[in-house]
């Protein structure tokens, strides 16, 4: 029997960046603390399909403009199974999103509801050439998740991309025929997209790149255009996820998409963010109502430009991961994988942080925390694992989750948000061990 765990550390005020500490040894269990973190392998939830982040334009622009060894590390950072953090699911957008580095899409020729102008040419100048990189990395293995920000601006009620605005009912057809033009050119490069989602955050008009669905407008785009003509087109195998906005009207959305039988045939599951908070209770809501459908986190990332070591945006990814795993989520995608030292390009100036700083002034690159936060997860969770039973008593003070990976490694995520140590007890069956959390600490063990 494997008694032995191993610890791996990131935390405040020490050199800990996922770091390999001394292993603990399970023994006969003797309740030395109050807050005791107890596994149960025999209670079995969700089964997990990867972890990652999102290629865009303004990604790729920053990562093209560091030396050709700073891309190197990127990749390898992100992508290497071993020496990286293992990500296996990404996101990229269909046309132009805010980090892009302007408008775009692949029919600019008014009026071609026929689609006979389609072309991805824009995509050969930065984004497919870095998805192409990324794939060639020893081991990595991607799933792809492509999203729309906005329809070309002449399918549109307010004539432009930006702004909201909605699709034109005329245009329903041409534009779920547009998805597939979309994924069969990707496809010709190598590139095969794992499903879409129907609209990015559908509910909001922005200064940029939007496109407003109400929930009935999205079921019915689905239901009478986009699910018949994929599997006319033989694309029934890709995963079509609805809502792909935040979790407060999460369970709403849902409800009124998948209660019709004929649309919800065609959807894989729900996509959400986390700007509205936390409402994790949301997203349990959603799974009671409709357990055969998936919950898959499509985006979040911090906001108001690059937050340069600040421990607070780590917490942040951890408490979100966290609480997202124990209600039912099989998935998490960051945003941006990279991004300049400005915290952009964004065409409207909408900059935010990314896991990875790339100054592309000095070629030099920069770990923020939540780069180690996600890597707690993705590098040791990998995709078909499953999540297990984990209890905790007195634990008002740590967030914990718990997994099985198929081959029957455990892995026990750990996180303590406070100024202050915690000391508590792993019980593993009639095992434990005591640990001490220290201060803004997140420690993954392995058994």
């Amino acid at each position: 029997m494997n008694n032995k765990l191993e610890l791996i550390q990131t935390a405040k005020n020490t050199a800990d960046r996922m770091s390999e500490k001394e292993g603990l040894y399970l023994s006969s269990f003797e309740n030395l603390n109050q807050t005791i973190i107890a596994i149960d392998e025999s209670q079995e939830y969700q089964v997990i399909e990867g972890f990652g982040g999102a290629f865009t334009e303004a990604a790729a622009d920053t990562f093209y403009k560091m030396s050709s060894q700073k891309r190197e590390e990127i990749l390898e950072a992100y992508f290497d199974p071993q020496k990286g953090i293992n990500y296996s699911l990404c996101r990229t957008h269909i046309n132009s999103c805010d980090f892009s580095l302007g408008n775009y899409s692949y029919a600019e020729i008014e009026g071609d509801a026929d689609l006979k102008f389609f072309n991805i040419g824009r995509d050969y100048n930065l984004l497919i050439p870095m998805i192409k990189e990324a794939m060639g990395v020893n081991g990595s293995k991607i799933k792809f998740l492509a999203s729309p920000w906005s329809p070309p601006y002449w399918m549109k009620t307010n004539g432009e991309m930006n702004h909201g605005g909605k699709l034109k009912e005329k245009y329903r057809e041409s534009w779920a025929r547009y998805f597939v033009k979309y994924i069969k050119a990707y496809r010709r490069e190598g590139i095969d997209i794992w499903g879409v989602s129907v609209q990015n955050e559908p509910d909001a008009v922005q200064t940029w790149d939007s496109c407003i669905y109400s929930h009935e407008e999205e079921r019915d785009f689905v239901r009478d255009y986009l699910g018949p003509i994929f599997a006319e087109e033989a694309l029934g195998n890709i995963n079509i996820i609805v809502w792909d906005h935040n979790t407060d009207q999460v369970f709403e959305r849902a409800k009124v998409i998948l209660e019709d039988e004929e649309c919800a045939k065609y959807v894989w599951g729900v996509g959400f963010h986390w700007y509205s908070g936390d409402q994790f209770e949301n997203l349990a809501k959603t799974h009671a109502a409709f357990p055969d459908k998936k919950l898959l986190f499509t985006e979040g990332c911090q906001e108001g430009g690059v937050h340069l070591d600040s421990w607070s945006v780590g917490e942040r990814y951890g408490h979100n991961m966290i609480n997202d795993f124990n209600n039912w989520t099989v998935g998490w995608i960051d945003w941006n994988m990279v991004l300049n030292e400005t915290g952009g390009p964004n065409h409207v100036g909408n900059y935010c942080d990314a896991p990875i700083i790339a100054n592309t002034n000095t070629d030099e690159i920069h770990y923020e925390n939540s780069y180690y936060y996600i890597g707690h997860f993705s590098k040791y969770i990998e995709p078909g694992a499953t999540r297990i039973g984990c209890s905790c008593s007195g634990c008002d003070k740590l967030e914990t989750t718990a997994f099985k990976n198929s081959d029957g490694t455990l892995v026990i995520v750990v996180m303590n948000s406070n100024d202050y140590e915690v000391d508590y007890c792993i019980k593993i069956g009639d095992r434990g061990t005591s640990i001490k959390a220290l201060a803004h600490s997140i420690v993954t063990l392995i058994k």
